[in-house]
């Protein structure tokens, strides 16, 4: 019983047709998921066009623009401005954010743009948001200027017509790149921020790409419904959404969602080796993705606007995917009986081919268990090649795993794929039978449906739909009484059904994780091979016949030649350039009382440039507290700088309360403690004061920090708890941004730019303390 499950004549031939079928459908899905065509200033005045939103985006994201900085200052205003020109009632929320973490406090003066537009009749309120600041080391064109850009234009296209029945309340937060802590003081305290309503929230993790609809508040089914019948070009599936649910990546979608809002969540994620650098300019910008981003808001401020709200309650999410260009929605009802009619299937399938003698319960069995195999095997080859590419290329540790071109890489994945699936097939196909494996492979899916249906619904149908395909299409090719090419045909439908889904979630799972985390491209690839094992099945003699060891060997040896030669081509062909920039971290500091300052650099192979300031890994020398995990360091010149101050205000043992100032032009403070806190205050003057609870401990350093951004001058007073302790530690640390204080320091050469670790291009100057319960009068140094 080690026959195949079909055959027939020509086979090499039908084979040859089948996976021409199969390259035509992945390359169909993936030019059906691509993004829009910019429109020109010249569109209609109804319409949203990209150029018309760039003339924005170069008025304010020319520059960084990170929260305290003059630069969000400058956008802040003419951000507002813009908004009042448009009609809309604007206010500047000035307030005090906080986020916690482990061992981390987060606090920031914050200067949210809220723009209101009345509704004639309204029934609750359309909420579009995006922040406005911009990580320190960039000017954020894409993240997330290109957002608010596209706010300004679409508002003002909104207003070209009546206006909607709801009302349009737009916030571009600040301080999002430091935790969400505008989001979090607009839902805290602004009345907007309490009263709930449908939220449409824009963000970038790339440059380019489609606009993907990739996180919902949960019970999304009439909100899925209104962004498929709504926009212009749907993207984006319900599987995107489970992942995100179960990452613990942070937007202002997540403050807004907790305070009740509904709604959606979209980003563009391609070319992302540029996120969070320099690189992010307007230069690099996709226009289709602009055109993506605003069209689509465009269309959904007006559907909302002039829907009744109140009717867009759910009790159900939906699953939702897009099929050859297609939207297919379902409701979670429906989950359950496909995955458990997959499973069904595929025992069906067992048990025909079982009574036709094609294979053995027990070959079976053995087939299903060590489908497993390759499985296993492409994930660890997979990330086995990231340890390689890193242990040739250190640089590439820096980039988490996001290059410039990692194509030939990706490529090579699917070859180390190719290589376990194949590896496992030949070897076993006389063995067990071609049929038990090709049954048996099946069994993965199915059950991963079911694994998928229990805990991420609307992430089974990646699983359920192929698995249930391939089965039926496999009994088909058995059962009709058919041509050998309606077979055939038969039997590809389920490979076809695979090869709409699989590679596509492995194309994001590479865009959004990177070759970091490219073993979970590669098992997706692996699963999809085990569905067109029929497939090449046509391409192989009858496994009755004598072994050709040849083959055996010489094909998984193809694959493993190619994905060598494909990993040489990675590394001639994404080289560091001008155009596609080496990340490198440094980082100035000097302890203020003694005037000893030290260069510090976090990279694992500093580059050649950042080799001139730093030498050796002695920490000894660092301010207490300072160093978090394996430095580079080297002597630095001291600067003229007044440095932070803390001032002690009372300390009982438990409570210790001081007042901070970061001192002339520092525009962010840290404290770092040698105890464990477990409540921290910041109170700001006439920006207000909020508190929150912290738990755990920081990794790597002291176990306690406290972080205030966008300090006021004046300085802010900080209020921790924690356990019981007679004597405590502080380091005070004042960061100002850029080195242009630092003597003889030469910049950056083209093809460098500042590492997305928080601490670095900052001056970080530094004062210690020492605190006792029975000397709460003073600090001492």
């Amino acid at each position: 019983m080690i026959r195949k499950l079909f055959d027939v004549p020509r086979r090499i031939l039908a084979g040859l047709a089948a996976l021409a079928t199969l390259v035509a459908v992945i390359m169909l899905s993936a030019m059906t998921d691509s993004t829009m065509q910019p429109l020109s200033a010249s569109a209609p005045t109804a319409e949203f066009s990209a150029e018309r939103a760039l003339a924005h985006l170069k008025r304010f994201a020319a520059e960084p623009r990170p929260i305290g900085s003059a630069a969000r200052d400058r956008a802040r205003d003419y951000l507002a401005a813009r908004l009042r020109a448009a009609g809309l009632r604007v206010e500047v929320q000035r307030s005090v954010g906080a986020r916690s973490a482990a061992g981390l406090a987060t606090f920031g003066q914050v200067d949210n743009i809220v723009g209101r537009l009345p509704g004639t009749d309204s029934t609750g309120t359309v909420l579009i948001a995006a922040h406005y600041d911009s990580a320190a080391m960039g000017a954020g064109a894409s993240d997330d200027g290109a957002a608010v850009a596209a706010m300004i234009e679409a508002v003002r296209a909104l207003r070209s017509g009546a206006n909607p029945r709801n009302d349009i309340v737009l916030l571009m937060s600040d301080g999002e790149e430091d935790g969400v802590l505008g989001a979090e003081a607009f839902v805290r305290e602004h009345p907007l921020g309490r009263t709930g309503g449908v939220l449409l929230n824009w963000e970038a993790r790339g440059t380019s790409g489609p606009s993907l609809m990739f996180e919902t508040s949960r019970d999304n089914a009439r909100l899925v419904e209104t962004f498929v019948d709504a926009v212009p070009a749907p993207r984006g599936d319900s599987a995107m959404v489970e992942m995100y649910r179960l990452l613990p990546n942070n937007t202002d979608f997540a403050p807004l969602t907790k305070a009740g809002f509904t709604g959606m969540n979209f980003a563009y994620i391609e070319r992302s080796s540029l996120y969070h650098t320099a690189e992010d300019t307007i230069a690099n910008l996709d226009r289709g993705s602009l055109q993506h981003h605003g069209a689509n808001m465009l269309a959904l401020a007006r559907s909302l606007g002039n829907a009744d709200l109140r009717t867009l309650t759910s009790d159900h999410d939906v699953t939702y995917f897009r099929a050859l260009g297609t939207v297919i929605t379902y409701p979670d009802v429906v989950v359950w009986p496909l995955a458990a009619l997959s499973v069904l299937a595929v025992a069906g399938l067992a048990l025909f081919a079982r009574a036709g003698r094609l294979l053995s319960l027990p070959r079976l069995t053995v087939a299903a268990a060590s489908a497993v195999v390759p499985l296993l095997a492409s994930a660890a080859l997979a990330q086995g090649l990231w340890e390689l590419l890193v242990a040739v290329r250190p640089a590439y540790d820096t980039m988490g795993g996001l290059l410039h071109r990692p194509r030939p890489y990706q490529a090579a994945v699917v070859a180390l794929s190719a290589l376990a699936v194949l590896g496992w097939y030949l070897p076993l196909r006389r063995r067990l039978g071609p049929a038990a494996l090709a049954v048996g492979a099946l069994t993965w899916p199915a059950a991963l449906g079911v694994l998928c249906a229990r805990f991420a619904p609307g992430a089974a149908f990646l699983f359920t739909l192929p698995a249930l395909m391939c089965a039926l299409g496999a009994l088909a090719a058995l059962l009709l009484p058919t041509s050998a090419w309606a077979r055939v045909a038969a039997a590809t439908l389920g490979p076809i059904t695979a090869a709409m889904l699989l590679p596509s979630l492995a194309g994001n799972a590479f865009d959004g994780m990177g070759l970091a985390l490219g073993g979970v491209s590669a098992l997706v690839l692996a699963l999809f091979g085990l569905t067109v094992l029929p497939i090449v099945e046509l391409f192989l003699p009858d496994p009755g016949s004598r072994p050709n060891r040849g083959v055996v060997v010489a094909v998984p040896l193809t694959a493993a030649v190619l994905a060598l030669s494909l990993v040489g081509t990675g590394l001639v062909t994404d080289t560091f350039g001008a155009d596609r920039p080496q990340r490198t971290h440094l980082a100035y500091v000097m302890d203020a009382d003694t005037r000893v300052a030290h260069w510090v650099s976090a990279d694992t192979d500093p580059a050649e440039w950042t080799r001139r300031y730093v030498s050796g890994h002695d920490t000894a020398a660092l301010p207490p507290g300072y160093a978090r995990g394996t430095l580079w360091t080297g002597p630095a010149p001291a600067i003229t700088a007044d440095g932070p101050r803390a001032t002690v205000i009372a300390y009982d043992g438990r409570t210790l309360k001081l007042h901070v100032t970061a001192g002339k032009g520092a525009r962010s403070v840290t404290l770092r403690l040698d105890r464990p806190i477990t409540q921290a205050t910041a109170a700001a003057g006439r920006f207000g004061s909020v508190s929150i609870p912290v738990s755990g401990t920081r990794a790597g350093t002291w176990p306690a920090e406290i972080r205030f951004r966008g300090i006021p001058a004046s300085g802010v007073q900080i209020t921790v708890r924690l356990p019981d302790s007679d004597r405590i530690r502080v380091t005070a640390i004042a960061e100002t941004d850029g080195f242009s204080a630092v003597p003889g320091f030469l910049p950056r050469p083209a093809g460098l730019v500042a590492a997305t670790r928080e601490d670095g291009d900052l001056v970080a100057v530094t004062r210690g303390y020492t605190l006792t319960s029975t000397r709460a009068s003073s600090l001492s140094g």
